[in-house]
């Protein structure tokens, strides 16, 4: 049996680019390393895909291993279907060498009902696209495909008891949007299987689409002439003024013209990387730290989001908060003390969190966080679900004040800080003895996968190890803000 030249993800990156898709086949093994965080996005749209397998019970499944054997898959479907089979699970197709994994295939007298099951909340032009590729392959084999839906997350879901699958899961037809495309898709097919057949590198200058409709796998093999200190780094310009740059050959911030049309907030950040000495407005700061309240709380927690809500009263995509820590200064001269909470796995935190936060933050005094949008969004949300709590939190809530706001609104900034305000900045560039880059886990993102692992995970001693990293993390985060206040008061005095 003859190998494929394309399949479905091949396709989109072709889509994507001929150059990605060209990379994909000949050059594997510069593709940038996966992040924790892409291979728990895979790893969850498998376990969604498993889930919804329930709806269709009784199926069998043709295609088994990671990745499969395509050969025993292509004829373990035919098998199937030759044998009458109702429900095929990870069905696999193949028509002029372009191969198409189906999640669901429910055979029908007179064809088949075909359905791709995804994890995100929405149906994209993506998922139309791959969509109109496996019509394109099953439909030429000389199915009937009666129908081709895609199976998604429903997020107004709210789980009560058991799982709701019905509910759970959106169920959408998207036949009559992929017959139109049936043309380009054939187009599509015949142009990249010249790309690959050629051999020839494509001559593709970097650019917008490196980021549609996901961030290329050779993001950073093709980003090896870049330099750093890069018109890149301009914080909050649009990508389409940065490719204008890259176009007129300006690509490192030492080439842009003087007179170059920019921004307050970018004219700023390149004065600073010109002058290498950080903008400080000493009596900005001197008010901010005035307006603080002691005893001061420096605040920080981490969240989860599962695709799938573990916990009654929540909703898909939900972020549960799971841990904080908390310093606590009694007045500007005092140590820093610490309190921290991390919930055990497999039960819903949020009472249990929310307690401990309003006993260790109760009284009198500020509460620093940063970037207070997030905190008080996840606050609200668990007075909303735990109403018991409403009143204690809404108190909680109007002591909070914003450590983010004198880098926000640039009372200090630093070359090294890149235009960038979020704590992972501004922490190496005014406390350089603390660091993120020792830790396993180090970033929010990571965290919740670490956490949401420890739900299924049954290895008691990598269990203590992963906590053990969370609480780290955690407690880096509030430290961190404890350092730059205190930086910031020295800076304020001139020191």
């Amino acid at each position: 049996m003859a190998s494929h030249l394309l399949s479905k993800s091949s396709f989109i990156k072709g889509l994507q680019c001929e150059k990605h898709l060209y990379l994909y086949k000949y050059h594997y093994d510069e593709m940038d390393e996966l992040s924790e965080m892409q291979k728990a996005i895979f790893k969850r749209g498998t376990n969604v895909g498993e889930l919804a397998h329930k709806l269709f019970p009784g199926g069998v499944i043709a295609a088994q291993g990671d990745p499969p054997n395509y050969e025993k898959a292509l004829k373990r479907t035919k098998e199937l279907i030759n044998g009458n089979a109702k429900v095929i699970y990870e069905a696999a197709f193949m028509f002029s060498e372009v191969l198409s994994i189906a999640d669901i295939v429910v055979m029908e007298k007179g064809g088949a009902r075909v359905y791709e099951v995804k994890s995100s909340t929405s149906i994209s032009e993506t998922y139309l696209n791959d969509a109109a590729l496996q019509y394109y392959v099953i439909s030429n084999l000389g199915i009937r495909v009666k129908d081709f839906s895609i199976i998604y997350i429903n997020n107004q879901y709210v789980r009560k008891g058991d799982l709701n699958l019905e509910e759970l899961f959106t169920t959408e037809s998207v036949l009559e949007l992929i017959l139109p495309l049936q043309r380009s898709v054939k187009e599509n097919v015949d142009k990249f299987k010249k790309v690959i057949l050629k051999k020839k590198m494509p001559d593709v200058e970097i650019g917008e689409h490196c980021y549609k409709p996901y961030t290329c796998g050779f993001y950073d093999y093709c980003r090896k002439h870049i330099p750093e200190n890069s018109i890149f780094d301009f914080s909050g310009m649009h990508l389409t003024k940065k490719y204008e740059l890259y176009r007129d050959g300006i690509i490192s911030l030492k080439d842009v013209p003087e007179n170059y049309s920019l921004n307050k907030n970018n004219k700023l950040q390149l004065d600073v990387f010109r002058s290498g000495k950080p903008l400080i407005d000493k009596a900005a700061i001197k008010s901010f730290i005035n307006d603080l309240k002691y005893p001061l709380y420096f605040m920080d927690f981490e969240t989860f989001q599962p695709a799938v809500p573990l916990f009654d009263n929540s909703k898909p995509y939900q972020q549960i908060p799971f841990q904080h820590s908390v310093f606590l200064k009694k007045n500007i001269n005092s140590d820093a003390e610490h309190f921290e909470f991390l919930a055990e796995p497999g039960i819903d935190p949020r009472k249990k969190f929310i307690e401990n936060l309003l006993k260790v933050t109760k009284g009198k005094g500020d509460i620093l966080v940063y970037n207070k949008t997030f905190e008080i969004t996840r606050l609200n949300e668990i007075a909303r679900d735990f109403p018991q709590f409403a009143d204690e939190i809404e108190k909680l809530v109007s002591r909070i004040k914003d450590l983010m706001i004198p880098f926000q609104k640039k009372y200090y900034y630093a070359p090294e800080m890149k235009g960038s305000y979020s704590i992972k900045a501004v922490l190496p560039a005014l406390v350089s003895e603390l660091s993120y880059d020792e830790l396993e886990i180090n970033e929010g993102g990571l965290a919740s996968v670490a956490y949401e692992s420890l739900h299924t995970e049954t290895d008691l001693m990598f269990i203590a190890e992963i906590k053990q990293q969370l609480l780290e993390y955690c407690k880096l985060d509030s430290l961190g803000m404890v350092k730059i206040l205190e930086r910031l008061e020295l800076i304020s005095e001139g020191k």
